[in-house]
């Protein structure tokens, strides 16, 4: 018994040997140190500028007092990363090489990397800032990363980036520049929460990644702010998508997801664009000063829209079909703003059902140049007609349980402060950094 005892006491005590050890800045001091400390070692650097890159073979902690800098040297990654268990917190990291093929980053986490702790870094002119690459169980929190200007968009790298890393969680980071905020690709059971991403081109971009959450994020000014491609069973909600220019919320082959809570206002040229995607629950979500509220296309079936709110978009919804798609569920609607409701029985829901297009809307799709007979009496007959002959009507979205009242969704006053300004992305010129979401990745 006495014995089990002391063997339970060493586990709890962690590695023999491990202790503190005092990392000076010049040099090279953390190298050495590095190759002399014992797994379990916490490494504490010195104020000033540590030389780099460095390789981390065994568990380690490298904590930073305030003002201590690794710098790479613009070569490779600054620090390497193939041992479970390592900790990096409170550097500055800076100086990553320029090499894409091998992901040349502030913190390149490994296959073998598990369980890793990135938390608490400025992570500077990087051309990623952080790959977790395989590392799967890893935590990447309350980081700033400020990536790269001097490429055009589409060269730069990402914030985070993840591959094949379950379990892998993304917390309560800040991310400004290079390409997107998270690109995540091949992976599952990850979590993106509570981070803050703006001029970039996607705040997040997902890629065959199911079984995950995005919840709580902010995107602003970005090119597309929340990309969904080739993932299921996702859970999005709670997020902001404000001034971004092309799509607030995209799901793109993306089937059996939850998106609810979600405000995308003001800039894209599309709220939310669904292509191809199935089986999506769509609820308490408010789409709101976009050109278009939401473009539904490429035979997206089964989806179900409940609770949302379409407020003062240019277009409410875009879809051409040819029957009618039911956007309510179990007797619960959608807010239009241009709706004229009527609620007689005081229940919230209209006492007339809605269509948001009609005839000429699918016309003015098909065939643009028609957009010069708009106010011709042509054109107000047919509305006139379709409105007084519902028979006429073409198929399309139907809401037979309308709302009268819009779901609210606030916004925090640091994040309208930062929404007021004018984003990167209307006064920068760009040749080549589209944020096209069916062009090759």
């Amino acid at each position: 018994m006495l014995r089990g005892v002391l063997a339970l006491l060493l586990m709890l005590a962690g590695p023999v040997g491990a202790g503190q050890i005092s990392v000076p800045a010049g040099g090279d001091a953390l190298r050495q140190a590095i190759a002399g400390s014992s797994p379990g070692d916490v490494l504490m650097l010195e104020p000033g500028l540590h030389q780099g890159p460095v390789t981390i073979e065994h568990q380690l902690t490298l904590q930073g007092q305030p003002g201590a800098q690794i710098d790479g040297g613009g070569q490779g990654s600054v620090i390497f990363v193939t041992a479970e268990g390592v900790t990096i917190r409170g550097l500055h990291l800076t100086g990553s090489g320029n090499s894409h093929q091998e992901i040349d980053s502030g913190v390149l986490l490994t296959r073998t990397a598990h369980g890793a702790v990135v938390e608490d870094n400025l992570l500077e002119g990087n051309l990623y800032g952080v790959d977790v690459h395989g590392a799967r169980d890893s935590m990447v929190r309350n980081n700033t990363i400020i990536g790269r200007r001097d490429f055009r968009m589409n060269s730069r790298g990402n914030g985070v980036y993840i591959w094949n890393a379950p379990g892998t969680q993304i917390i309560g980071n800040t991310m400004r520049y290079g390409r997107d905020g998270i690109f995540t690709n091949s992976s599952r059971r990850n979590v993106f929460r509570d981070n803050l991403m703006y001029d970039l081109r996607f705040a997040v971009h997902y890629m065959y990644t199911h079984d995950s959450e995005v919840s709580g994020n902010v995107s602003v000014g970005n090119h597309l702010g929340f990309a969904m491609m080739f993932s299921d069973r996702v859970t999005i909600t709670n997020n902001l998508s404000i001034n971004d220019r092309d799509h607030g919320v995209m799901l793109n082959y993306a089937n059996g997801a939850d998106v609810a809570g979600n405000l995308v206002r003001g800039g894209p040229e599309k709220c939310t664009f669904i292509y191809n995607a199935h089986r999506n629950l769509i609820a308490g979500n408010r789409f709101e000063g976009c050109d278009i509220g939401i473009h539904f296309t490429a035979g997206s079936e089964r989806n179900a829209l409940t609770g949302n709110a379409f407020i003062g978009n240019r277009t409410q919804v875009k879809y051409v079909g040819t029957r009618d798609i039911e956007w309510s569920l179990d007797g619960r609607g959608n807010y239009w703003s241009d709706h004229a409701v009527f609620d007689l029985n005081g229940d919230g829901i209209a006492d007339s059902r809605f269509r948001p297009n009609d005839l000429m809307d699918h016309i003015l799709w098909s065939q643009p140049a028609a957009a010069l007979l708009t106010g011709s009496p042509a054109v107000q007959l047919i509305r006139w007609s379709q409105a007084n002959f519902p028979a006429t009507l073409p198929g399309g979205v139907v809401d037979s349980f309308p709302l009268t009242r819009p779901v609210e969704i606030p916004v925090p006053d640091d994040i309208a402060r930062m929404a007021a300004q004018v984003p990167l992305w209307k006064t920068t010129r760009t040749d080549d950094d589209g944020a096209d979401a069916f062009a090759p990745h």
